[in-house]
């Protein structure tokens, strides 16, 4: 299936400022892309690319004073296959574990793992390790937290929603990915699009989190919010937690003021005869 990306975010800046982005789609897509994948900008500055170190495509630029408008658009294929399930899935022994996963496994912004040593193992400790254990651990997260955006803030933090069982899904998938590192399962954090392709649509559309877990060897999605495989996810960046994988980062003020996405299957163009 071919998917329309697009997105129109907009800011007030009221003083010169350095801005970061990160919105394009992650590197390990480039072959998918039908359409050049650029950040525009209005007014039109000049702008640099780099990847940053957990591999993602980053955008960098001055903004001056007054309207700024970020805008892109792109095509990509997609299988249209779910998100791939793999019950056989095993965990590994952290000592057999890749150097550059270790960090996965560690306490973060807004994941405390050293918070959460004792009722991680008290919840899924019995759980037999692999898929179904991270499985188990995103019913639970489906199951005991409230979807809600009036709740929502930027600070709030895995254990934050532990208490308060209430978020949105950055906080849905922070508490997973807690959990995880918690027991020795390398957890990683991932943003990007998710339309309502084979479900019904429900909110505006909007970039999505979800998370991803280490075993046999390689990273698997699992998504605590929506807790179900789906079609059409486009991965745009991973990081440690969502501090590591912000859309965008001013170093000054910047008030956003508008924000659009769009993230919907194309329809086939017919082939004349």
């Amino acid at each position: 299936m071919i998917i329309r990306l697009a997105y129109d975010i907009q800011f007030e800046i009221p003083a010169t400022v350095a801005m970061v982005t990160m919105l394009h789609v992650h590197p390990s897509r480039n072959a998918d892309l039908l359409e050049p994948d650029e950040l525009k900008t209005e007014p039109d500055l000049e702008v640099s690319d780099y990847i940053d170190g957990f591999g993602n495509r980053c955008t960098r630029f001055i903004a001056p004073p007054g309207q700024l408008k970020l805008s892109g658009s792109t095509l990509i294929r997609d299988s249209g296959v779910p998100d791939e399930v793999n019950w056989d899935a095993r965990e590994q022994a952290v000592g057999d574990l890749p150097h550059e996963v270790l960090t996965f496994l560690l306490t973060s912004r807004y994941c405390e793992v050293d918070r959460f040593s004792s009722i991680a193992f008290e919840l899924f400790g019995q759980i037999p390790p692999g898929w179904g254990r991270v499985q188990a651990i995103c019913n639970w997260v489906h199951n005991k937290v409230a979807f809600n955006y009036q709740n929502a803030r930027p600070t709030m933090s895995a254990l934050d929603v532990f208490t308060e069982r209430v978020g949105v899904c950055r906080d849905y998938q922070h508490l997973a990915i807690t959990f995880c590192r918690a027991l020795n399962i390398p957890a990683r954090y991932a943003t990007g699009y998710l339309g309502d392709i084979g479900v019904p649509v429900v909110l505006p559309m909007d970039f999505s989190a979800w998370f991803e877990v280490y075993l046999d060897g390689r990273w698997w999605t699992f998504d605590a919010r929506n807790n179900q495989s789906r079609i059409g996810r486009v991965l745009m960046a991973t990081g440690r937690d969502a501090a590591d994988v912000a859309m965008t980062t001013s170093f000054g003020g910047a008030h956003l003021r508008h924000f659009f996405v769009v993230t919907e299957e194309e329809a086939a163009t017919p082939i004349e005869e």
